[in-house]
């Protein structure tokens, strides 16, 4: 490895570890967070954890100064995020670094997926990762709120255990992977969950919200179409007096005009990368938001 600043900067990089993090190291996992300006609380990592590794480098102090996560699905998925260096110690090349150990941790042959920051993409194309869609993220100040959902085609009901078959079907069906894992754990940690029924009781959509340090989080959101799917969004955000985040995969345009039309604003549109794979695994266009960029 080529080190610009000479001697002091080589010095630096044989003062880090690069190890996997455990529970005890979410504190350093927020302040980390916290040092580039992104908000990842203690539940948001915990439901990493559990689903999944996180990388990344402590300096001599002990200090967390790099991250990578990679979620590890049940089929032959893996979505990689949280990958953060502190502004102190970028230029030692260590996001490479933990993202690659978040790629050697699975199977050669399972594809891997990541959102990618601005300033990210340039590193994963050098890794071998190509651009196959776009997310679009989206922020409300205040939820204005739809209106004339009411139907007598469907009703919205809270989660109950017995329908969690069911959500990972159809979430399997519109994520292009079985994740029953990690919906357990998002499940646990959401602030609401909630199934669409239809008039014979079959469950044909769901919606979860999380409740971030800055924003309500909401996603994923799986329905048949885009009324079902404004109708799960008004649910979950009716009741809720403060920022709002949604990521909607592209292919959506009928949704996203109803949230620009209910106080939603697309404040950027990420580019989705692939490793392993030409494409994204297949999927039913049911998806409407997915969990978080982290998730995939």
């Amino acid at each position: 490895m080529f080190f610009k600043g000479g001697i002091n900067e080589l010095n630096t990089y044989n003062q880090l570890q690069l190890v996997l993090f455990d529970i005890n190291d979410i504190p350093g996992l927020i302040a980390l967070s916290d040092s580039v300006g992104w908000d990842y609380d203690d539940l948001e990592i915990t439901t990493v954890m559990l689903s999944g590794k996180i990388f990344g480098h402590k300096n001599a102090e002990g200090k967390i100064v790099s991250s990578a996560a990679i979620i590890t699905y049940e089929r032959n998925l893996a979505s990689i995020g949280m990958v953060i260096v502190h502004e102190n110690y970028r230029g030692l090349g260590l996001g490479k670094l933990a993202t690659q150990k978040c790629i050697e941790s699975v199977s050669e042959h399972a594809a891997i997926m990541l959102v990618a920051t601005k300033d990210g993409e340039p590193l994963y194309k050098k890794m071998g990762f190509t651009t196959v869609d776009y997310i679009h993220k989206y922020l409300a100040d205040n939820y204005i709120g739809a209106h004339d959902l009411a139907s007598n085609e469907c009703t919205i009901v809270d989660f109950n255990e017995h329908d969690f078959a069911a959500i990972v079907n159809l979430d399997a069906a519109a994520f292009g992977d079985q994740r029953s894992n990690f919906l357990r754990n998002r499940i646990k940690q959401s602030k609401r969950c909630i199934v669409v029924k239809d008039h014979h009781a079959n469950i044909i959509g769901f919606g979860m919200s999380i409740a971030g340090p800055i924003n309500l989080i909401l996603g994923p959101i799986v329905a048949p179409d885009s009324q079902t799917a404004t109708y799960i969004l008004d649910a979950l955000a009716q009741d809720h007096h403060g920022k709002l985040r949604m990521d909607v995969p592209s292919g959506h345009a009928e949704f996203t005009k109803c949230l620009e039309q209910n106080g939603f604003k697309e404040a950027n549109t990420p580019p989705v990368m692939i490793l392993h794979a030409e494409k994204m695994p297949a999927r039913n266009n049911t998806l409407f938001a997915i969990a978080a960029q982290i998730f995939g």
